[in-house]
C-alpha cells in the first residue's frame, strides 16, 4: 500500500459509516447513470456491508436522495434563512449557489436530467426541494411588499423565473461559456458574476418598470 492510499484510509476510517457511504455514493451516482451503480459497489468503496444502507438510508433510492440533498445543503441553508430579504442576500445567495455548484461540476446536470428530463429516481425528491424554495420565495416577496421594500403587484412566478435562471444557467452551462470566453470561470470570475446579477435582480424588484407595462409607439 502506497501512501496515498494510507492517507485514504486514514481519512475514510475517520467518517461515519453514514458518511463514507454519502462520500463512495457522490464519486458512483455523478459520474454513472443511476441505474448502472450498485449497492455493492458503494458498500465496497465505503468499507462496509451492503446491509448499512438499508439500515441509514432506507435502499438506493433513499441513498441517492440524501446525496444530493448532502450536496445542496449550503444552498437549502440560505433558502431557510432571511438571506432573500435585502439586496446584498441576493448576491450572497448567488455566490453560495455558484460556490456549491462549482465544488461538484457533476451536480447541475444530474438536476437538470432528474428534473427538466424526467430521468431516473429522485425527480419527486428535487421537485419537493424546487417547489419548498417557491413557496418560501412567495411568502418572503409578500413581505417585503407588505413592509414596502418592493414595489407591489409582481409576479412572483415571473420573479422566480428570473431569478432561477440567473442561478442555474451559468453553472447548466459553464463549460460552454468558457469555450466561448476562452477563460476560466473561476472563484473570482463567479464572485463577480454573483455581485451583477444580485444587484441586476434587486434593481427590478424596486423598478417602477416592473409594474408597468411598455409604452406602444403610435
Amino acid at each position: 500500500m502506497n501512501d496515498s492510499e494510507k492517507q485514504s484510509d486514514s481519512t475514510s476510517s475517520a467518517l461515519s459509516v453514514p458518511e463514507r457511504l454519502l462520500l463512495a455514493a457522490k464519486q458512483f451516482f455523478l459520474s454513472d447513470d443511476y441505474h448502472q451503480v450498485s449497492t455493492r459497489r458503494i458498500a465496497e468503496a465505503a468499507q462496509v456491508n451492503t446491509a448499512m444502507i438499508r439500515y441509514y438510508f432506507g435502499n438506493k433510492e433513499g441513498l441517492y436522495e440524501e446525496m444530493i440533498r448532502a450536496a445542496l445543503t449550503p444552498i437549502l441553508d440560505a433558502l431557510d434563512s432571511d438571506t432573500l430579504t435585502t439586496r446584498q442576500g441576493y448576491i450572497d445567495y448567488l455566490r453560495t449557489y455558484y460556490r456549491t455548484m462549482s465544488a461538484t461540476p457533476e451536480l447541475p446536470k444530474l438536476m437538470f436530467k432528474v428534473v427538466a428530463l424526467s430521468e431516473g429516481p429522485g425527480r419527486r425528491f428535487v421537485q419537493q426541494l424546487l417547489e419548498r424554495g417557491q413557496k418560501r420565495g412567495a411568502r418572503r416577496l409578500d413581505e417585503m411588499q407588505q413592509s414596502g421594500l418592493v414595489q407591489a403587484g409582481l409576479d412572483p412566478d415571473l420573479l422566480r423565473l428570473a431569478f432561477t435562471s440567473l442561478a442555474m444557467m451559468p453553472m447548466l452551462l459553464k463549460e460552454n461559456f468558457e469555450a466561448q470566453m476562452e477563460r476560466p470561470m473561476d472563484e473570482a470570475f463567479l464572485d463577480r458574476l454573483a455581485e451583477f446579477n444580485g444587484q441586476m435582480f434587486a434593481q427590478a424588484l424596486t423598478s417602477e418598470a416592473t409594474q408597468r407595462p411598455a409604452e406602444h409607439a403610435p
